[in-house]
């Protein structure tokens, strides 16, 4: 008897749960999946790396929104991982790394990555917690901070990573002005535009989820982004399905099988 409904929908999140299980077990036992090259994240330690050759510092924000929001959260937390990743690239370099602040819960968080990145990289005594600035709660304020920072410093990369809104823009230019390599990504599709503009490398939408696999090469995290493409490649093959279906019939057979 074909099931249909919510019991359709279960069976296809266990197919999907299953997936990221086989291909995290699959990456643990040394067979990492394959994922395509993506120029911005491979652009960071090229950032990095001029501003350790000039002698000048890097500058890394994790957007402006908290970690609790379900819409926005998630981009914070992948911007925390790209944070992780300059980290301890500056901590290996000796290179000054800057991280502005916009929430206060976000703050011990931020302090606590850059240390254990410093830690890591078994260079404690160059990590300097006042670095880890908290700026303004205020949208505006946070980014007339940030501004004011690159000009003082004269920070040679601006890394940018996770949810921005209207400053998306006031920060590519100021980081223009100061002549930094700009890293921007977000899957805020207003300021999209903005970074593809304004800055060297733009990470689009869901490139900053798959940032923090990519970076640390971790099998848990490359094996959960591989199982999690076969749900895509699955919703892709029933999108393509139920249009054939649609033209031939004249029922979305697809959505009736879903419960939708």
């Amino acid at each position: 008897m074909l099931v249909s409904g919510r019991v359709a929908q279960f069976v296809m999140l266990l197919v999907l749960c299953a997936a990221v299980v086989l291909f995290i077990e699959r990456a643990r036992r040394g067979k990492l999946p394959w994922i395509r090259k993506v120029t911005g994240l491979d652009a960071i330690g090229e950032a990095v790396g001029r501003a350790t050759e000039m002698g000048r510092p890097v500058i890394c924000s994790h957007g402006i929104a908290t970690m609790r929001e379900s819409t926005y959260g998630p981009q914070t937390i992948a911007g925390m991982a790209v944070l992780s990743y300059v980290a301890r690239l500056c901590a290996k370099y000796g290179t000054r790394l800057i991280v502005p602040v916009r929430q206060v819960e976000v703050h011990p968080i931020a302090c606590e990555l850059v240390r254990t990145a410093y830690v890591a990289e078994g260079k404690p005594e160059l990590y300097k917690e006042e670095d880890i600035r908290f700026l303004s709660p205020f949208q505006f304020g946070y980014s007339a901070g940030y501004i004011g920072i690159m000009d003082r410093e004269k920070v040679a990369a601006n890394i940018m990573v996770g949810a921005y809104w209207a400053e998306a823009l006031q920060l590519c230019e100021a980081g223009f002005r100061v002549g930094a390599i700009q890293v921007g990504g977000t899957a805020m599709t207003a300021q999209l535009p903005f970074f593809i503009t304004a800055a060297d490398y733009c990470l689009i939408g869901e490139e900053i989820y798959a940032a923090g696999a990519y970076l640390s090469k971790d099998p848990l995290q490359l094996g959960t982004v591989a199982g999690q493409d076969i749900g895509k490649f699955v919703c892709t093959a029933l999108i393509i399905i139920g249009v054939i279906v649609l033209l031939a019939t004249g029922k979305n057979w697809i959505s009736i099988w879903l419960g939708l």
